[in-house]
């Protein structure tokens, strides 16, 4: 497991945009990042769960998040333009993005998965973050030593049999990951990395292994070090890289 003790006021005064908020390790990370002082912006497609989060965020006493219902699979350039006009007039800047969202879509071969669903998983793993990315980073710009953290996989890095549209787009996420952290390194104050979070106890997990016992999968809430790291100042020389959670 990645090993480090965060200092409670990490993210005091800093504004973060989750992704997929409302439940997994998105849930996790929004609750652990407003535990360390932030400000966190809930996005995700079903209102009812990010409430569950908000409310949970509030009653901590933490401070007050943002909720922003919204359908990665079906988001277009104006909602990505209408969020970024939320934040700014809302907190006038951006401190970081964690891109959490993704769908599995279908474990089948190639020779036989459906090609709406390729789109779909498409879509929500590689496009969304590319459009929000972009449309966000003068809101990040604002602001110094900023963090936008990319999720891939193991089959990102190397892939199996079967793991089809998910393990391709986990594949461009660490591609789009690398070009930007590149991009990045001599001329902003933003750094870019990818967190692998492992095989961790969520829903897509269950998924993707319906027989597997859950007791024996790891927590979202024991791999948030590495979550609190690469968002807060003690990583401030770590651009473009890959780190495994566990």
């Amino acid at each position: 497991m990645f090993e480090y003790q965060a200092p409670e006021t990490l993210l005091k005064d800093r504004v973060i945009l989750v992704t997929g908020a409302g439940s997994g390790i998105g849930r996790t990370a929004a609750i652990t990042y407003a535990a360390h002082g932030a400000t966190v912006i809930l996005l995700g497609r079903t209102l009812e769960k990010l409430e569950h989060v908000y409310d949970e965020i509030e009653a901590a006493g933490y401070p007050q998040p943002a909720l922003v219902p919204l359908n990665l699979e079906s988001a277009q350039e104006h909602d990505y333009i209408e969020l970024a006009n939320t934040i700014e007039q809302e907190f006038g800047h951006l401190d970081g993005i964690l891109h959490n969202a993704s769908l599995l879509g279908v474990r089948t071969p190639i020779e036989s998965y459906d090609p709406v669903i390729w789109q779909q998983v498409m879509q929500v793993n590689v496009n969304a973050p590319f459009m929000m990315t972009q449309i966000l980073m003068p809101l990040l710009e604002r602001r110094d030593n900023t963090s936008i953290i990319f999720t891939s996989s193991s089959v990102g890095r190397k892939s199996k049999a079967y793991w089809g549209g998910y393990a391709v787009s986990k594949f461009a996420t660490e591609g789009m990951m690398q070009t930007l952290a590149d991009e990045l390194s001599n001329t902003s104050k933003i750094r870019a990395n990818c967190i692998n979070p492992g095989a961790t106890r969520t829903q897509m997990r269950a998924d993707a292994y319906p027989g597997e016992d859950p007791s024996t999968v790891t927590t979202p809430e024991a791999i948030m070090p590495l979550y609190l790291y690469l968002m807060g100042d003690d990583s401030l020389d770590v651009n473009g890289q890959s780190l495994d959670a566990q």
